[in-house]
């Protein structure tokens, strides 16, 4: 995998920039175009880095970034042509050794963690959806509110605030997940005490029939093992830029039918099946947050100590 990065740097701070990038054997196409920046003025440096030689290179560019304004602008580059390539690994499985780049995994998180209006608009549609497949006892739709609920954005944000001791993302996020949960619950309260009324309800769910209902309300012990595994794998299908297996975490946890199913449960005077619901909606969100963190935290344990494990030379053969 390659990254083009650009910049601006200060015309004196150029040429030691230049020369700490050609010397870093990851760093290609190297290009310099002198005064040509505006906003900041300077110089315009572009180049391109693989992503064995990323985090090393972007540690040495906070450094340059510190004494001034300016920004680095990441692209990851889908294909090269040309590029030599890379020998094959000794080694069936485990065939990876190159760490993930932890400034675009945390740059990723940051930038979905985004708290606009279409946040809230989301989880109170998927609130919506979820109560629609709990009245019919539809599996399909409760898959759909799962995958459509935005909420893993925010608690993979207030995961990394915790990661890296930052106070603010942390209250941002879980600010955003109280507002944005109370308000799924009381638009299905609303839609529920609505269909109510017009009685519009299905007879199996009158009749107390309710399998879905069922499996959201009544947190066990597998609903902690779920929520632990969905956690890990989010984590590292973050890492791993796996956007399949991050799909599977969104129909695998249990927040948006949770929460659903609270409204739906207070708009039919179903006390135990509300508190129940509840107690599963904030078991997900605690569990998903604490092995989010830790899973960050592990993950860069490991590649750190892997990267400072000198390698054995291949042997050559006859």
């Amino acid at each position: 995998m390659t990254f083009h990065v650009r910049l601006v740097s200060p015309p004196d701070q150029t040429k030691g920039l230049v020369g700490l990038l050609a010397a870093d054997s990851g760093v290609s196409n190297l290009v310099v175009l002198p005064g040509t920046a505006q906003r900041p003025d300077g110089d315009a440096v572009q180049f391109d880095v693989r992503s064995g030689s990323a985090n090393s290179v972007f540690r040495e560019l906070k450094t340059f970034q510190a004494g001034h304004s300016g920004t680095v602008g990441v692209k990851q580059v889908d294909a090269t042509l040309g590029e030599e390539t890379a020998p094959a690994p000794e080694r069936f499985f485990g065939q990876r050794d190159v760490a993930p780049v932890w400034d675009i995994v945390e740059a990723r998180i940051r930038s979905d963690a985004v708290y606009a209006p279409s946040f809230y608009i989301l989880l109170a549609i998927a609130g919506l959806i979820g109560a629609v497949g709990i009245l019919t006892n539809s599996q399909i739709l409760i898959v759909g509110a799962m995958v459509v609920g935005p909420e893993y954005s925010a608690i993979m944000g207030v995961a990394l605030g915790l990661d890296k001791r930052n106070e603010r993302p942390v209250v941002r996020g879980v600010l955003a997940l109280l507002a944005g949960f109370s308000a799924a619950i009381v638009v299905t309260l609303i839609f529920g005490l609505l269909i109510r009324w017009s009685r519009h309800t299905p007879q199996l769910y009158l009749a107390g029939v309710r399998p879905v209902s069922a499996l959201i309300d009544h947190p066990n012990l597998f609903s902690l093992v779920v929520a632990v595994l969905a956690g890990i794998v989010g984590v590292v299908s973050l890492t791993e830029a796996r956007a399949g297996a991050l799909i599977g975490v969104f129909i695998s946890v249990t927040t948006i039918p949770a929460a659903a199913d609270i409204g739906l449960s207070l708009a039919y005077s179903s006390w135990g099946e509300a508190s129940g619901s509840a107690l599963q909606l904030l078991l997900n969100i605690f569990v998903l947050i604490a092995v989010g963190t830790l899973a960050l935290r592990a993950q860069r344990f490991i590649w750190r100590a892997r990267e400072g494990t000198p390698r054995r030379p291949a042997q050559r053969t006859s």
